[in-house]
Parts: structure tokens; C-alpha cells; sequence
């Protein structure tokens, strides 16, 4: 094991590591962002105790000049694999707390990201992904977010049954987003004081997104208001948002007091791609939906095969859903 103490460099200790190492933040503020290139190791804080805050000087450093706080970096022809990072926090970044790129069977648990400039977590070209435990909160974008690429077009990542389990995603624009990605779960989290709570996005892409598992969460009250950007309208009071995706199954959450005024506003809501891909195979059932509005569930799309049934609710658009 590698141990780091206050006053010492994380990226330097980092830099020393072989697959298989643990490097071991002891309590203390450090004023660092850190890139991890090496698979197979363990970055480890002391719980809350361990805050990572923005540095002073980010010449040098491609992930603290890229305004992150942790950077796990790949490419498409050389993963990196097996990495953990735990039990600390980041807060204050200009942009990810912890970004990844790049990589495959990459955990993150037990990390508190906090007032971030965009997004909590932030995955994509990944697979294997797990996250779990974490507490995103207050982050200008989503609170986790995983995507084939964040910026450019194609179809659909496969992200071999990536999990994101046991978060508390709350007071983010979005607490979580799955952008043109399939085949992975989305379990046992809770959202509230977002803009939404969840967002499945696809397009006209092929493959196209879906496949996904959204089961047992609590998505409450995410009511706070986002003005609208150049890919959306303004956001309010939406709980499940899928659009342009197919095959996913909504399930056996507990969507409450989610309202607002925007055109995806309500508890579950079908909403047509802005790409022009329609939603199309999607499952929402034995979920409990109350009190969100203007409906508990809310089916704008005119895609084919989407089915609601055995849903707890009481007003849907159109009637007959619940």
C-alpha cells in the first residue's frame, strides 16, 4: 500500500503505482487534481475527510487543465481496466469531479461529488461501469451521466451491463443521464431537488439506445427550474424522461410530487427525440406514480410498442395508463 499524507502529491503517488497497488489518502484538503493512466489499482480517501479541491496552477496536468478532479484515461484500442477509485470528496471543479474515458470494469463508490461546474461522474466510451454508493449533489449538469461520447455522433454504445446503484443524485440539473448508451441498470437510487431526475436519451443512430433497466428507485420532488440551453427547452418537475430510445423497462419505482410546466414535465414521461427518433418497445409498469404533474404518466411520443400496465397512479396523458 501507498500512503499519501497532507502536504504530499496524490498525482506523484499515483504515478509510482503498478497494477494491484492501493494509494491511501490520509484525512486532509488537497489542492491537486489526479489522472490515473495505470490499471489494476486503488485509489482510496479517508472518507469525507479526504477533500480534493481545484488547484492553483493546472499547467502540466491535463486533467486539472481540463477542469476536472479525477481523470481515468484510456483510449478505444487500450482500456484501462480494473480501477476503483473510493471513499473521498471533490468539490468546487470547473467541470467533472471525477471524468472517465476510456475504460472497463471501472468502479466508483462512496464518493461525495459537490457544486461542480458540470457533471458529478462522468463516463463514456466505457464498459463494465459501476457505480455505487455515491452522493452527486449540486453539479451544474447531471449528477452521473454516461454516454458513447459526449460530444460527436453514432449509434449506441454497448456498455456490457454497466450498473449505477445505491447513488443519492440530488440538487443537480439532471440527476442522472444515459445518453445513446444500452444494455445496463439503473437501480436503488434516489433523486430529489434536481430539474429531473432522469433522462434516457437516444436518436435516429444505429444501434439505437435502450436496453436499459430502471428499477426500484425513489425520484421525488425534482422541481427546482433550468432554463432552457440549445439542445432542450426549459426543464421542471420531470421525473423519467425516456426519448428516442427502445426496449427499456421501467419498473417498480416510486415517482412522487414531481411537477412542473415544461413540455416533459410529469412522473414518466414518452417525449419524442428532438433527432427525430420516436421511442419505440418501452415497458413502464408496477411503478407508483402520484401527485406529479400535469401526469403521473405521460405517453408524447407516437412510437410503437410502448406499453404501460399495473402502474399505482392517477392521471395519465392520455387516460387509461394507470
Amino acid at each position: 500500500m501507498l500512503v499519501v499524507d497532507r502536504g504530499q502529491s496524490i498525482q506523484a503517488t499515483v504515478d509510482r503505482a503498478k497494477p494491484g497497488d492501493t494509494v491511501l489518502v490520509l484525512p486532509g484538503t488537497y489542492r491537486e487534481s489526479v489522472r490515473i493512466t495505470v490499471p489494476g489499482i486503488t485509489l482510496r480517501g479517508s472518507g469525507d475527510r479526504t477533500v480534493l479541491n481545484p488547484p492553483a496552477v493546472t499547467k502540466g496536468n491535463a486533467c486539472a487543465a481540463g477542469g476536472n478532479g479525477i481523470c481515468v484515461t484510456g483510449t478505444a484500442d487500450r482500456k484501462v481496466t480494473d480501477v476503483t477509485v473510493e471513499s473521498l470528496t471533490l468539490s468546487g471543479f470547473a467541470k467533472d469531479a471525477l471524468n472517465a474515458t476510456g475504460t472497463d470494469r471501472l468502479n466508483v463508490r462512496s464518493v461525495l461529488g459537490r457544486n461542480n461546474g458540470q457533471y458529478g461522474i462522468s463516463v463514456e466510451k466505457s464498459t463494465r461501469t459501476h457505480l455505487s454508493g455515491n452522493r452527486l449533489r449540486d453539479n451544474g449538469q447531471a449528477g452521473a451521466f454516461l454516454a458513447n461520447l459526449t460530444n460527436g455522433e453514432g449509434g449506441a454504445l454497448d456498455t456490457r451491463d454497466a450498473m449505477i446503484s445505491g447513488n443519492d443524485l440530488s440538487g443537480n440539473r439532471i440527476g442522472f443521464v444515459a445518453r445513446r448508451v444500452r444494455n445496463l441498470t439503473f437501480r436503488n437510487n434516489s433523486m430529489t431537488g434536481n430539474c429531473a431526475g432522469v433522462f434516457v436519451v437516444g436518436d435516429e443512430g444505429k444501434p439505437r439506445a435502450g436496453a436499459l433497466r430502471i428499477r426500484h428507485n425513489r425520484i421525488v420532488a425534482n422541481n427546482k427550474f433550468c432554463p432552457a440551453n440549445a439542445r432542450l427547452p426549459f426543464i421542471q418537475g420531470s421525473g423519467i424522461v425516456l426519448t428516442g430510445v427502445e426496449n427499456t423497462t421501467v419498473e417498480l419505482n416510486r415517482i412522487t410530487d414531481n411537477v412542473g410546466t415544461s413540455p416533459m414535465s410529469g412522473g414518466v414521461v414518452l417525449f419524442p427525440s428532438f433527432t427525430g427518433g420516436p421511442n419505440s418497445g418501452n415497458t413502464v409498469k408496477d411503478n407508483t406514480a402520484l401527485r406529479n404533474g400535469p401526469a403521473d404518466l405521460s405517453d408524447r411520443d407516437t412510437g410503437l410498442g410502448n406499453t404501460f400496465r399495473g402502474n399505482h397512479c392517477l392521471v395519465s396523458a392520455p387516460t387509461g395508463r394507470c
